[in-house]
């Protein structure tokens, strides 16, 4: 078994448990949003697109929406969809590892990593990668879980307490957000703002943990908290002339 054939079992049997749920409902995804603007004639590649639901949401936007996933199965399901959805804008899917992406240099406008960098082995590379692809002055959207808060610990202690347990997912890498801060920095990218969501905390050991939604009534609470949050969010900028 390769990580991409068990990255295909993981999606297989996550669609097959709800085949309705769209991706792109998912939290992390509302923060690009509030910071996207008008995508409409923008080259946009998603890494790490899963199911594709966001690339079709912003496909009918206007962009010119890449899909690119590592999973054949995730891909399958994405093509799938959008065979049936009335997306009246272009979405096409590709297989590719997020280290060694699939695409030229300075290919997009935009680059969208969310919840992506934690499953890649080698995340340096794919940050690399994610710069290169997109042009100077391109704009990159990711997000991913930041350790730095009560769910790190809480996560600490359940190793402890059972050493023999499996994540989820197939590769699962715990990180904070100063690593992923310097991570986007090392590879060329200039941060313009930083956010979270996600604030949940571990209560009753066994029990799913509790969400606090209304820290994030006020964006500038919530910008505040963000290097608490579970899912840290950062936007940045391919230095470089527009």
């Amino acid at each position: 078994m390769s990580l991409r054939t068990d990255y295909d079992a993981w999606h297989k049997r996550i669609y097959d448990s709800d085949p309705e749920h769209e991706d792109s409902s998912s939290p992390w995804y509302r923060l690009v949003r509030e910071n996207l603007g008008n995508v409409e004639g923008l080259r946009v590649l998603e890494v790490a697109c899963g199911r594709g639901g966001f690339a079709r949401e912003l496909s009918s936007c206007g962009a010119c929406v890449t899909g690119c996933d590592f999973s054949l199965e995730a891909l399958r399901v994405g093509k799938q969809k959008l065979q049936t959805s009335r997306n009246g804008g272009f979405c096409c899917f590709v297989q590719g590892d997020a280290q060694v992406l699939p695409f030229a240099d300075e290919s997009f406008d935009v680059l969208i990593s969310c919840e992506t960098i934690e499953h890649v082995p080698d995340v340096k590379s794919a940050v690399r990668e994610m710069w290169r692809v997109t042009r100077p002055g391109g704009k990159l959207f990711l997000t991913t879980p930041n350790y730095a808060n009560l769910m790190g610990l809480y996560d600490l202690y359940a190793r402890v307490r059972h050493p023999k347990r499996e994540d989820d997912q197939p590769f699962d890498r715990r990180q904070w957000f100063l690593q992923v801060r310097k991570w986007v920095k090392d590879a060329g990218w200039s941060i313009l703002r930083s956010d979270g969501t996600v604030h949940q905390f571990p209560i009753i050991p066994g029990h799913n943990p509790v969400r606090l939604p209304f820290l994030e009534a006020s964006k500038v609470v919530r910008r505040m908290l963000s290097p608490v949050a579970f899912t840290y969010f950062l936007l940045c900028k391919k230095r470089g002339t527009t």
